[in-house]
């Protein structure tokens, strides 16, 4: 799950076209990588994680 949400992040900071538009974040590192930005990369992780977990139990990786 974490690492789902850490990819989400990565590829949002570069697909959303207009950030900075809510409330900023103190995270050095995300300069205008406000909260609104945040709270949609770390959704789409977590529904992308949830996927990810089912299917791998469901292969037999996870137990």
């Amino acid at each position: 799950m974490i690492i789902c949400n850490l990819i989400c992040i990565g590829i949002g900071r570069y697909a959303i076209k207009v950030r900075g538009l809510g409330p900023e974040i103190p995270i050095v590192g995300l300069k205008e990588f406000g909260l609104p930005e945040l709270l949609a990369t770390t959704s789409l992780g977590h529904a992308i994680g949830a996927g990810a977990i089912i299917g791998l139990s469901s292969i037999g990786i996870l137990t």
